[in-house]
């Protein structure tokens, strides 16, 4: 059984062998493969070259295109630096004022180098693994994009002092990442993440009425156009976790500060899974095999054995080989 289709079947609800293993690898595989971490965000191929490789040398069951939130951002006209060996970084926001907000419009994927890049990328998976690896494209989330073109501080203040002119950007926001994910299904995604992590941060009462209509949108979407979709809300999230579900995610990544994911495994219907929740840092990355093993169990048996098997978020760039290695060992034990 290959990657792709242990994934589906799984997702669905189908016997497979193993249960799916997905982490989180981004400044980890840049490292892995010896390339500079600006290359793996601008230099497409790279980045697929790399992930293919930490996929089949892990053996885990998905490759996507994930290194940084601001393909979109850069896009929509923030200014950015990338430095050779680290994450870009926000050089000016788009919006400064709330005046501003008119500076978010509606994109054209071709029109801009990183999200035409990503297309690209996704084309180039399917060339060389699309009929074995599980492929994930990504779109930001709305209340992560705000965020990225206006500034965490400024777009919190917004849901109180601005909240009309923040659901008007979010609208349109919303209606860039319904196109942004149709030039990825179109290339060749399974699959679409959708990460939203600053909604860990928000009430659930700010949630529900600023994002969760917007994000079950994107998901209904993305699902007319024949794909799945991952919902990546890192972060204490328990207390918007059954509306995550409600959205229709296929995939619903669950981070370990959230606890045991037990609590919450029978909100999930049939046909979603919720994937997750090891801590990256104390368990993956600072652990031994033995931890590593026992967390990986105690996830499974949270989620009577329907969670694909990850980490809450990023593992992170300095975990050791030796411990990536006895990680991908302790998620092959699990047979469903």
């Amino acid at each position: 059984m290959n990657s792709l289709q242990r994934t589906q079947d799984f997702i669905d609800g189908h016997k497979v062998d193993r249960t799916p293993f997905h982490p989180i690898l981004m400044r980890l595989a840049a490292k892995y493969a010896g390339i500079k971490y600006k290359d793996f965000c601008l230099d497409y191929r790279k980045k697929v070259e790399t992930n293919i490789r930490c996929a089949t040398d892990f053996s885990y069951d998905w490759v996507n295109v994930m290194s940084d939130p601001y393909a979109e951002a850069s896009a929509y006209g923030i200014g950015l630096t990338y430095p050779e060996d680290n994450l870009p970084q926000v050089t000016n926001w788009l919006v400064n004022d709330i005046e501003e907000i008119d500076r978010i419009k509606l994109l054209k994927v071709d029109d801009h180098y990183r999200m035409k890049a990503r297309a690209d990328e996704i084309k180039e998976f399917s060339k060389l693994v699309g009929k074995t690896q599980f492929i994930c494209g990504w779109v930001e989330g709305p209340l992560a994009e705000y965020c990225d073109l206006r500034d965490l501080s400024a777009a919190c203040m917004d849901m109180y002092e601005n909240p009309d002119k923040l659901k008007q950007a979010l609208n349109i926001i919303t209606e860039n990442a319904m196109s942004f994910a149709a030039a990825q299904v179109k290339a060749g995604a399974h699959c679409i993440g959708m990460g939203d992590a600053v909604c860990s941060l928000i009430s659930p009462d700010l949630y529900q009425e600023f994002i969760f209509p917007l994000e079950k949108a994107i998901v209904d979407h993305i699902h007319s156009l024949g794909a799945r979709v991952k919902l990546h809300i890192c972060g204490n999230t328990s207390g918007i976790i059954p509306d995550m579900i409600k959205t229709g995610a296929d995939i619903v990544d669950i981070d370990h500060l959230v606890g045991s994911m037990g609590a919450y495994i029978d909100l999930f219907p049939a046909g979603q899974v919720p994937s997750g929740n090891s801590d990256p840092v104390s368990v993956i990355k600072d652990g031994n095999s033995r931890s590593i093993q026992e967390s990986v169990k105690q996830c499974y048996s949270d989620t009577k054995g329907r969670g694909i098997i990850s980490a809450g978020c990023e593992i992170p760039p300095d975990t050791s080989i030796e411990n990536m290695l006895a990680y991908s060992r302790a998620a092959h034990k699990i047979e469903v």
